[in-house]
C-alpha cells in the first residue's frame, strides 16, 4: 500500500503511560575490559487510539528508559480503535519481523505475544486476535505492529476518501 497516511500526534495535550518492552545489556570489549551499556525498546500511548515506539541507549538502566521514552514521545501515530478493537485485519512487515492483526469480538482480550501486546494494550485495543510470523526479535516485532496500526482505516475515512457514502461503502 503506497498512500500510507500516518496521523501524527502532539505530546503535549495528552496523557501517556509507558511500558518496558525489552532491555539488553550490551558489552563493547576495549583493552581494559568490557564496557557494559543498555538498550531499551519503550512503548507509550493513552489507551485511546494513540502509541508510539521509541528506543534508548546509555550506560545506565534508568537512563536508557528515559531516553527510550522522550524518543517513543516523537514517533506517536493515530490508530483507528472500533468497539474495543481494530476496524480490519491487517499484516504488518519490518525487516524480518511480520504480525497479523485480526478483530475480534467483545470479551476475547488481546491474544498476543510480549512485544505485540504492549503495543496493542498501549493502543487501547481491547479484544484482538494476533499473529507474530518471522523474527521474534522486539525490536522488527514492535516496528511491524506499529507498521501495521498505521495502515488501519476506519469506514469514514475511506468513504471519504473514494469520495461516496458510508452506505456505499457497505453495501457496494
Amino acid at each position: 500500500m503506497s498512500t500510507i497516511n500516518i496521523k501524527r500526534v502532539k505530546t503535549s495535550e495528552i496523557e501517556l503511560k509507558d511500558r518496558l518492552v525489552s532491555i539488553q545489556r550490551v558489552a563493547k570489549v576495549t583493552k581494559g575490559g568490557r564496557t557494559f551499556s543498555f538498550s531499551a525498546i519503550v512503548v507509550v500511548g493513552d489507551e485511546n487510539g494513540v502509541v508510539g515506539y521509541g528506543l534508548g541507549k546509555a550506560k545506565e538502566v534508568t537512563e536508557a528508559i528515559a531516553k527510550g521514552i522522550d524518543d517513543a514521545k516523537k514517533n506517536l501515530v493515530k490508530v483507528p480503535v472500533i468497539n474495543g478493537t481494530v476496524p480490519h485485519e491487517q499484516i504488518g512487515k519490518f525487516s524480518g519481523g511480520f504480525v497479523f492483526i485480526k478483530p475480534a469480538a467483545n470479551g476475547t482480550g488481546v491474544i498476543a505475544g510480549g512485544a505485540m501486546r504492549a503495543v496493542l494494550e498501549s493502543a487501547g485495543i481491547h479484544n484482538v486476535l494476533a499473529k507474530s510470523k518471522g523474527s521474534s526479535n522486539p525490536h522488527n516485532v514492535v516496528k511491524a505492529t506499529v507498521s501495521a496500526l498505521a495502515q488501519l482505516r476506519d469506514a469514514n475515512t475511506v468513504a471519504q476518501q473514494r469520495g461516496i457514502s458510508l452506505g456505499k461503502v457497505f453495501n457496494g
